[in-house]
């Protein structure tokens, strides 16, 4: 398992899946030579065959008083996608491993509402879809929730209709404080209502990006949007915005889908390009 220490918060990573994808499977861009041209995040990033790894995972954030789980990945029993088969993991039990038995999950924070973020929000129990964090308050933003409540298209019925059955949800604002040193940051574009999670303790912070950014090369070319991105121009400018706001600021920004060692900090050149500069556990 890895672990970063901000202060007196322990922010666990708990993997669920990774794949090797092409950067056109992932984002907007046939330029095969991306990847090469800034080969800095790490080689798990620019593979000689192409491909990057894409990581599933969710964040646990433990600040002492509060049990924070942020996103929840495929889940079990999910319907295969084109990069994804369906998955039967241990994920559930490697969490209560960690010593994070579903019923000690007080928050969940649901960045968006996409399928690879929300499933291990229920699982199957007999044949019936029912809460995995069944004391947890579940938080999705008012924005994202209006936006896909409205899709014709959108199947939130086995992910989100079960908690809001049980009076689990919480609709929040996109700036919402989550606890002491928790609080949400909007980050729309990808979706509408997205947000990231900043965490802050002792002097220090990280920020959790959400879908923000599906690889490091999007800090330093912030218009190759994701090929999931709702509203394009508006990623990259919430992509520049974060840039602006956590460069050279010492933020430990750890990548909702980015694979080891998952987080780094953003640093200016000389040249002023941004790099991801890869940061181990703390």
């Amino acid at each position: 398992m890895t672990a970063w220490r901000i202060g007196t918060t322990v922010i666990h990573k708990v993997s669920e899946a990774e794949v090797a994808v092409s950067l056109a499977g992932v984002l907007r861009t046939d330029d095969t030579a991306l990847l090469k041209r800034y080969p800095w995040p790490g080689p798990d990033f620019s593979r000689p065959d192409g491909t990057f790894l894409l990581s599933v995972h969710a964040l646990v954030v433990d600040t002492g008083a509060r049990r924070i789980l942020v996103d929840t990945g495929v889940g079990n029993a999910r319907p295969a996608v084109p990069f994804l088969p369906m998955l039967d993991s241990a994920w559930l039990e490697e969490l209560t491993a960690l010593g994070y038995p579903p019923e000690s999950i007080d928050t969940v924070v649901c960045t968006h509402l996409h399928f690879d973020h929300i499933g291990w929000n229920t699982h199957l129990v007999a044949g019936t879809w029912v809460p995995t964090f069944p004391r947890a308050r579940h938080l999705v933003t008012r924005v994202e929730w209006d936006h896909w409540a409205d899709d014709p298209d959108a199947d939130l019925h086995d992910t989100m209709q079960p908690l809001i059955d049980a009076g689990l949800v919480d609709f929040v604002g996109t700036d919402h404080r989550v606890a002491d040193g928790v609080r949400l940051e909007a980050a729309p574009g990808h979706t509408p209502g997205q947000v990231a999670v900043v965490v802050e303790s002792g002097g220090e912070r990280a920020v959790i990006t959400g879908d923000l950014v599906h690889h490091p090369v999007q800090f330093i070319e912030p218009d190759v949007a994701g090929l999931a991105d709702a509203d394009a121009a508006r990623a990259a400018a919430t992509r520049r915005a974060f840039v602006d706001r956590y460069a050279d600021t010492g933020t430990l920004v750890i990548g909702t889908h980015f694979p080891a060692p998952t987080a780094g900090l953003l640093r200016r050149g000389g040249d002023g390009d941004v790099r991801f500069v890869a940061d181990g556990p703390r």
